[in-house]
């Protein structure tokens, strides 16, 4: 059956995470390695009035085919609330509603991309994203990104070397570094593209779950008609409704719609209508308010158990928001190394291989800290120094 497959399904790989999630399905394992929200915040009770109501006043009616677009009040509350938030006068016409903003980076490489095409991409970068977009077979260029956000230089190289018809950014809390780019970044950025093809994607999962320091300018503001924004109610809401959306110029929208409909028709419309009740019903800020309190405290905790526990050569970032932060152990160490070492403490981590496009392996790691309350973290922290300090 080999012979069967296509050429585009044989290049990409599983999802690495994925993988290791079934190592840490051993309840005796720690685990740091999912991008997961903490269950302890779903909006159970609510959601479940939400559901009920819907079908008392709307009945058989919810449950027909929808529109490709998305629901249009669910398309009118993302717009009210860019433009509460960020001041962005964003039309509900310029809104898509995805399965998931997955799905809206299937959407965009489909769309855009032909095999060989020239596509800009984080080093380290969104695994999701590197696998999305490998499908449609581009020629990747990482950027290197820091505390700052992009490396300029190496940017501007690729801008003059070669014809990138994208560039993708998680510009806010980044996955899996938990960066965020400057705002002077962030104009630098702009302006480098401004005269150029090349669309920037700017997603955006993250972007809510601020618990210091103040929010940064949006490349929409910047660059409006070669920006396309993703965002979620994965990581604010709940990640099984599979809800998300794309923001694109209205030049872009109808070649995606199509893409959309040759995907799937539509996004699961009653999930949409009982998310939307949801929002209606509920204050979606407070709830996010007990989120980003809580992932702080967290995020605390395990800047605190590494200062203590970690050797003081291994370097890490110390995001305002989101759910992850990078370490870098010395030169010469390998994360696939301590991976192996630190599951037998009953410790799991994503290593920092799969996040490059063209590394076998690395001396960096990714941490998740929403997942664990701060007695576990500090637990946990406590049996990955011991792993890192045995290689050593």
């Amino acid at each position: 059956m080999e012979n069967a497959f296509s050429d585009r399904i044989t290049d990409v790989p599983k999802s690495f995470i994925r993988e290791i999630l079934k190592v840490t399905n051993d309840t005796s394992i720690i685990s740091f390695a999912g991008g997961l929200p903490n269950r302890l915040f779903f909006p159970v009770k609510p959601l479940q009035k939400a559901s009920f109501d819907v079908f008392e006043e709307e009945g058989s009616d919810i449950l027909q085919y929808a529109n490709s677009e998305g629901y249009l009040g669910l398309r009118q509350y993302i717009s009210d609330r860019y433009r509460k938030q960020e001041g962005l006068d964003i039309s509900v016409n310029d809104i898509l509603i995805t399965t998931g903003s997955q799905q809206g980076l299937d959407l965009l490489g489909k769309t855009f991309l032909n095999e060989g095409d020239d596509l800009i991409i984080e080093e380290p970068g969104y695994l999701g994203a590197i696998q999305a977009f490998a499908m449609y077979r581009p020629r990747f260029h990482p950027v290197p990104v820091s505390e700052g956000g992009m490396d300029l230089v190496a940017l501007g190289k690729v801008l003059r070397e070669r014809r990138p018809k994208l560039l993708y950014t998680v510009t806010n809390f980044q996955n899996p570094s938990g960066i965020s780019y400057s705002d002077d970044n962030r104009r630098a950025v702009a302006e480098m593209v401004r005269n150029s093809s090349c669309l920037i994607i700017q997603d955006d999962p993250y972007g809510d779950l601020r618990f210091s320091g103040t929010r940064k300018v949006s490349f929409k503001h910047l660059l409006p008609d070669n920006t396309v924004l993703l965002g979620s109610f994965s990581k604010t809401v709940a990640p099984a409704l599979r809800l998300g959306w794309l923001v694109a110029p209205p030049a872009l929208m109808d070649k995606l719609i199509i893409a959309k409909q040759a995907a799937d028709l539509h996004t699961n419309s009653l999930a949409q209508r009982i998310l939307y009740r949801y929002l209606c019903d509920n204050d979606l800020d407070a709830h996010i308010a007990t989120i980003i309190h809580q992932y702080g405290l967290q995020k605390a905790a395990m800047i605190a158990a590494i200062q203590q526990y970690f050797p003081a050569d291994v370097q890490y970032t110390n995001p305002e928001g989101g759910m992850f932060l990078w370490v870098s152990l010395p030169a010469g160490m390998s994360s696939m190394a301590l991976f192996e070492a630190a599951i037998k403490k009953k410790v799991a981590f994503v290593p920092g291989t799969p996040f490059y496009v063209d590394r076998k392996d690395s001396n960096t790691l990714r941490l998740n800290f929403s997942c664990s309350d701060e007695a576990t973290i500090a637990q946990g922290i406590k049996r990955l120094g011991d792993s890192i300090r045995e290689l050593f």
